[in-house]
């Protein structure tokens, strides 16, 4: 008698997950490694959309516990209101530890001294001096790679010596998603969770997590002068030169960051979807369209990292 031969299926359910839900899986893996690994992480949070979903999917990580970090703002004093307001609701929502790190503080010390009009280049003090004091051995940043060149060969875990500093010459190999945090007193580590996600990624995310942002990230009105190729919004913070006109326009922000060195660009995508729609036509990344501290070097932001930069 001949054996018929038989395909037995999977004893259970065949389950793939999606593209978002492998990149939201993947950071929870490496939120929650880190706060295995180490002994005083922190999240830096600056209130833009990269930190406000990497501190969504800390508090993912963690639920229903609470998170066992703090969140730390270096704040340089030149911030968006609208930044600043919901920071603040944020924290009074989650529940979570805020720490502030004032780079005005450090003016008034004289540690550094100030740059005018950004104080953008002088924030890095404050970083590592509030990561010092608190004796920070992990932090996380929000950080994409698709965003720059600096950032694109960087490590997920991403180490600092004693200075702070990065050597990019210096990294260590990231293989089958093993990372090594090992690190000596004084030294920490810059740790990444969404470097393999993408601007669409990101805003793809936002819409299927319904997550809060400022408002300026949609298109709104707003006075503004163009410099160097760039619209800057009129604040107190940033006045128009003599010869520079100020107009109205819809705009919105890409990124987020200092008012003194951040552009807009005109549009008119006031909802998720619609920015969604505009970021898959997108050709230049946020960073390379709307910041001006990118734009002192060819390596601008490579420079900054190796003295401790975010």
């Amino acid at each position: 008698m001949t054996r018929q031969a038989t395909t037995a299926g999977p004893a259970v359910g065949q389950y793939e997950l999606s593209h978002l839900r492998s990149l939201e899986a993947e950071a929870i893996h490496i939120i929650r490694e880190v706060a295995a690994e180490f002994e005083r992480p922190v999240l830096l949070f600056s209130g833009g959309k990269d930190s406000i979903v990497m501190l969504h999917l800390a508090l993912k990580a963690f639920y229903p516990g609470r998170l066992p970090f703090p969140v730390m703002h270096v704040d340089t004093g030149h911030n968006f209101d609208e930044v600043i307001a919901t920071r603040d609701e944020l924290v009074a929502e989650t529940g979570v530890r805020l720490v502030v790190a004032s780079v005005q503080d450090d003016i008034d010390a004289g540690r550094v001294v100030e740059t005018i009009p950004s104080r953008n280049p002088i924030q890095t003090v404050t970083l590592l001096r509030a990561i010092r004091e608190n004796k920070f051995d992990a932090a996380f940043g929000g950080a994409r790679r698709d965003e720059e060149k600096a950032r694109a060969k960087e490590r997920v875990f991403s180490f600092r010596d004693e200075f702070g500093q990065w050597d990019p010459k210096a990294q260590r190999p990231e293989l089958w998603n093993v990372y090594n945090g090992r690190h000596h007193k004084g030294e920490h580590i810059r740790v990444f969770p969404l470097s393999n996600w993408t601007e669409f990624d990101i805003w793809s995310y936002i819409g299927a997590e319904k997550i809060k942002l400022p408002p300026i990230y949609y298109a709104h009105r707003r006075k503004v002068f163009q410099r160097d190729g760039m619209l800057l919004a009129v604040d107190r913070h940033m006045q128009p030169r003599a010869d520079e006109e100020v107009f109205e326009a819809t705009v919105r922000f890409r990124t987020v960051g200092d008012v003194t060195c951040t552009g807009c660009v005109e549009s008119t995508a006031a909802t998720v979807a619609e920015v969604v729609a505009e970021t898959s036509v997108a050709r230049l990344t946020e960073r390379g369209a709307t910041r001006a501290d990118d734009r002192i070097s060819e390596a601008g932001m490579e420079d900054r990292k190796r003295q401790g930069y975010f």
